[in-house]
Formats: C-alpha cells, sequence, structure tokens
C-alpha cells in the first residue's frame, strides 16, 4: 500500500470535514470528485453554487451531493462577522470591515474552523502562501506551547533505501526565509512531531549544512550548530546531530567516513535545511529528479490544520493534502 493510500485508510477511521475555498479553480472541483468517490473526507466548497456546479458540468465532473456555502447566503454570516471583529477590533478592525473580510472566501473558511463548523482548510492552488497562511494566524492563531509556524513537504521517494522506506520530512521548505538558530530547533521540534504524526514512526532529524561536524566553519555553519545544540537541550530523547552534510545524514556508509558516532548514523528521515532557498530547492530537486511524490507545503504550528498548495498541483495532489489534513484534524480530538 502507498503512503497516500495509507492515510486514505486512516482517514476513512474517524471522517472529517475540511473547507476548500478555491471553488472557482476547476483542480478543485476534479479533487472534490476524487473525494467524493474515495469518502475519505467530507467536503464543503466555498462560493456560488450555480456557478461551481456549471464549471463541474462543463468539465464533466460529478460532485452531486457536495455541500456548498455562500457566504453572501450563509445563515451564520453575521454570527462570523461579530467573531471575527472580537478577534481584531484589538487591530482596528471595524464590523464594517470585518462584514468586508468574511466575504472573501478564505476568510469565511477559516471562520467555519474557528468555529467548529469544519475540521481543517486546505488552499493555495490558486492563492500565495501568504494569502493562505495570513487569514490562519489571524483567525486560528498558533496552536498552544508553540513559538512558531513553519512548513513542510513530505517526501516519499519510490524504489528508494534511504529515510524511512523512502519517507520523509523537509522542513522548513515552505515559509520562513531566514531561521535563526532558535527559530531553527523550533522547526526541528515541530517537523519530528509532524514526521510520528504522519508517517507513525520514529523521527531520526537531521540538522543540514554544507560542512559535517566542522569540516567548514563559517556564521552559517555555526548557526546549524548553535541549533542542534538548542535541539538537544530542549528534546533530549529525540534522535538528531548537526551539523551534518545530506549524504552524511541519509547513507550509513557516508556517515561512518564523516560523522563516527552519530546518533543519526546516517539513517535520517526528518531533514531540517537552514533557510528556505535550500529546502525548497532540495524538494524540488527530489521530486523531479527521483519522480517523489510531494505533499505541500503542510503547515505546523496553527491552533487548527490548515495547509497549502503549491500553485503547480494536480487535482491527485490536492486531494493527497486533504487526506492528511483530515488526518491531522483526528490528532486535533
Amino acid at each position: 500500500m502507498s503512503f497516500i493510500e495509507d492515510i486514505k485508510k486512516r482517514a476513512k477511521k474517524d471522517i472529517k470535514t475540511i473547507v476548500l475555498p478555491e471553488s472557482n479553480d476547476i483542480r478543485i472541483l476534479e479533487a472534490t470528485e476524487i473525494i467524493l468517490k474515495e469518502k475519505f473526507a467530507k467536503i464543503i466548497l466555498i462560493g456560488n453554487e450555480a456557478e461551481i456546479y456549471k464549471l463541474a458540468k462543463k468539465q464533466d465532473l460529478n460532485i452531486e451531493g457536495v455541500q456548498i456555502v455562500d457566504p453572501l447566503k450563509s445563515s451564520k454570516f453575521s454570527n462570523y462577522v461579530k467573531a471575527f471583529y472580537e478577534l481584531r477590533k484589538n487591530k482596528g478592525i471595524t464590523e464594517e470591515k470585518a462584514k468586508e473580510i468574511l466575504k472573501k472566501e478564505i476568510y469565511f473558511g477559516m471562520m467555519m474552523v474557528k468555529c467548529g463548523d469544519a475540521d481543517g482548510l486546505v488552499s493555495g492552488a490558486c492563492h500565495s502562501t501568504a494569502d493562505t497562511l495570513r487569514p490562519a494566524l489571524q483567525i486560528l492563531k498558533t496552536a498552544p506551547n508553540t513559538k512558531l509556524v513553519s512548513a513542510f513537504f513530505l517526501i516519499i521517494v519510490p524504489n528508494c533505501e534511504y529515510g524511512e522506506k523512502g519517507a520523509f520530512i523537509f522542513s522548513d521548505s515552505g515559509l520562513n526565509e531566514y531561521p535563526d538558530a532558535e527559530a531553527l530547533s523550533e522547526i526541528a521540534i515541530s517537523s519530528s512531531k509532524s514526521f510520528k504524526q504522519l508517517i507513525t514512526a520514529e523521527p531520526r532529524v537531521a540538522m543540514l549544512s554544507y560542512s559535517t561536524y566542522g569540516s567548514a566553519k563559517s556564521p552559517l555553519t555555526e548557526k546549524v550548530i548553535e541549533a542542534t545544540k538548542l535541539l538537544k537541550s530542549k528534546e533530549p530523547n529525540l534522535i538528531c546531530d548537526g551539523e551534518l552534510q545530506l549524504d552524511a545524514a541519509i547513507i550509513p556508509e557516508i556517515a561512518d567516513l564523516k560523522a563516527p558516532g552519530s546518533p543519526v548514523h546516517g539513517r535520517a528521515n526528518t531533514l531540517i535545511f537552514p533557510d528556505l532557498d535550500a529546502g525548497n530547492i532540495g524538494y524540488k530537486l527530489v521530486q523531479r529528479l527521483a519522480k517523489a511524490e510531494a505533499y505541500g507545503p503542510l503547515c505546523q504550528g496553527i491552533a487548527k490544520p490548515v495547509n497549502d498548495l503549491s500553485r503547480g498541483c494536480s487535482s491527485k495532489d490536492i486531494a493527497g493534502v486533504v487526506a492528511i489534513t483530515a488526518v491531522q484534524a483526528q490528532n486535533e480530538c
């Protein structure tokens, strides 16, 4: 069974409701058809019902039975406006401004999650990461005991002996541009928890650098060394090490040469990149050259499950991220 099929199977054990606010994108409707057919989540589309069905019919898609909510016609619109105003009044938001903002599909969808009318939200097929995360942070806030919101990719490499049978988390590959040592340690902690939650295996964290154990020395390597020290002090029971070059992190024979005695021992499955440049380039290289499945950017550190999509995503990718979001929502209970 593939990784995503296992995720869908887990999602079916406790069906969750996921909001898709970008109903004007045909890929969203294609994904909705897949989800309705496979029955691993309930879907709420945000938008005008007639327009959504017109677009679906034009592409010969069957989305009969999906719940569609039009913010302008919703009986809960005024309640959501009042709740949003209370959340943001200290930031200068008036009730009239709150009403205008809640007409936007993604803000309305976030309020559905905030008020318990949905369990999670997936967006980003035709919006930027900022457009997805801004309302998430304004409305849902950060999770308890979390200092930083970050983004990761689940990478599944076919026929791969490395990682966890080819499964990896690459983090942060979608949000934080230049994390300092403290932020890197927090990203590593969140990523280890995400790995355990979604892969259901023991995380082994590598703090990546262009240097291994002092083979080079610069402010860049020092940052990763400091981040590793912080990580080990915060999570003494976590299998982690750094600074490590990628080959020393995932290949045991190279680890024996470059990092003898490393607790990770060349078997890392959770890769923490030193900055967003490295993380984003790294995941795209593996996705394209190794023909890997890449799910994300998935978010960690938000109070409720909200996930971003790559704007180059397919309908199959969207369905996979919805399944992942549903599993994350199960763990919110």
